[in-house]
């Protein structure tokens, strides 16, 4: 008698909650004009908690819910005006995720100069409206699907075409593309290394899509798609898990056997890094904290992106205090400008220094920053570079493994580069780990070293 109650009780609440659920759903299919944008603006933002350095990956359910309405309601509009509902929903959207996940960029504007104040409108508003064009397009694709699931997974795979088309065209900028949002998670994150981040994207999309539409489906139908939403993110963190488990241990008597390094970040202000009467300051400053209170198993130094701000390898004064620095048979690995190639070019690189104070291997950073570290199209724009310098660094040949004495055969990736999924090693080549040298001062107090952070400890 009490199970027969009590399966009325859930058949009641659950026909309950699908009657307020599209109830709610239909009023929010049928906004207009600024509600509906500016909803879609919020919806967009709110989907930035789910990644660093928040990480609260669940609020895509109810987020897509809302979604997936919207997307329905524009899709019934007929004519033009439906179509330009449809591109809307993504656009719309995508530029309140884009925007709010991309606010730290107008911040580096500010830190390397104060004449380009103007530039960050364009920064913050601009590079997010642009970008949200590929989704405005995935919109569209998902339209003449049907209402409901069909429709939701399609925007759901979309998306995450969106996300590929945006990390390759015009040089690529694949910032927050949608794997991230189970980044801070490690069972979860653990899936990256079987689908990559765009296959864990469409995942986690796919559950947030099945969960979106299960309130327009009978209530078999609808047990099974909110069973299914919820077993994806299930199998991927238990096969995550298991993964970690079978993983050699972890810790510093795992890691005797393995090389010692210590990493420096001496925390210098971004508007104290490049102008002269700082640079002994800052170069002594790395002096001082590679070698304070080092302990004896540490064999290796590590400098940040640039933090020899000057030609390392044809300053033999400083070599030489290097090398005086490192412990017997160590390496410095450091960022610095350096000059290459036929005819000679600037180039922004790491170069490693041994204990005799000789630069024995470099690696050139390949995919440099537009307007940052290039400006494309020089020649028709009136304004320079946004960072200190007036020439633009050239690119290196690619990813290289570097096999140096002492250490695991590297990858070395610098700053921006390691955010690109399938160049992070060279073909054929295979590192046994990953080095990101960056320098983040530029981004502030912000989320932005947050995200990139993930970004880089995903790859690894």
């Amino acid at each position: 008698m009490l199970h027969r109650v009590t399966a009325a009780i859930t058949r009641m609440g659950t026909r309950m909650g699908t009657r307020m659920g599209t109830r709610m759903g239909g009023r929010l299919a049928a906004l207009d004009g600024w509600r509906r944008r500016g909803l879609l603006v919020l919806l967009g933002a709110l989907a930035t908690l789910a990644l660093p350095p928040v990480g609260l990956w669940a609020v895509l359910y109810p987020v897509f819910w809302a979604l997936s309405h919207l997307a329905d309601g524009a899709a019934r509009r007929p004519g033009r005006a439906g179509w330009r509902a449809s591109f809307g929903t993504g656009w719309w959207f995508a530029f309140g995720y884009l925007a709010v996940g991309w606010y730290w960029i107008a911040n580096a504007l500010l830190v390397f100069s104060d004449r380009l104040w103007w530039m960050v409108p364009f920064a913050a508003l601009g590079l997010p409206a642009a970008m949200a064009v590929y989704y405005g397009l995935a919109s569209l694709a998902a339209r003449p699907l049907s209402a409901g699931l069909p429709r939701a997974l399609g925007l759901a795979t979309a998306f995450v075409a969106a996300d590929w088309l945006r990390g390759q065209l015009f040089t690529g900028f694949p910032w927050n593309s949608w794997g991230y949002v189970w980044a801070d998670h490690q069972w979860l994150a653990q899936g990256a290394a079987y689908v990559g981040t765009t296959g864990l994207g469409l995942l986690a999309l796919v559950s947030a899509a099945l969960f979106g539409a299960s309130d327009r489906m009978g209530l078999t139908r609808r047990v099974a798609a909110l069973a299914l939403a919820l077993a994806i993110p299930a199998a991927v963190g238990g096969a995550g898990y298991a993964r970690l488990q079978a993983a050699p241990p972890a810790g510093p008597e795992a890691a005797a056997d393995g090389p010692g390094l210590r990493i420096v970040q001496a925390g210098i202000p971004q508007r104290e890094k490049w102008p002269r009467r700082f640079a002994e300051r800052n170069f002594q400053t790395h002096l001082r904290l590679s070698a304070q209170d080092r302990p004896a198993w540490v064999e290796h130094v590590i400098w940040p992106e640039t933090a020899a701000a000057f030609f390392i390898e044809e300053a033999a004064p400083a070599r030489r205090a290097i090398a005086a620095m490192l412990p017997p048979d160590g390496l410095l690995l450091t960022g610095a400008p350096r000059l290459s190639g036929t005819p000679e070019r600037l180039r922004n690189a790491l170069v490693a220094i041994d204990g005799a104070g000789r630069a024995v291997a470099a690696y050139d950073k390949h995919h440099l920053v537009p307007f940052g570290e290039y400006v494309p199209l020089r020649a028709l724009l009136s304004f320079g570079k946004v960072t200190e310098g007036a020439s633009d660094y050239a690119p290196g040949p690619g990813p290289r493994t570097l096999n140096l004495k002492g250490l695991p055969p590297v990858s070395p990736l610098i700053c921006y580069e390691v955010i690109f999924p399938g160049a992070v090693v060279a073909s054929g080549d295979r590192p046994a780990w990953l080095l990101n040298l960056t320098n983040d001062a530029w981004f502030g107090e912000t989320a932005g070293p947050h995200q990139h952070l993930q970004h880089a400890r995903m790859w690894a």
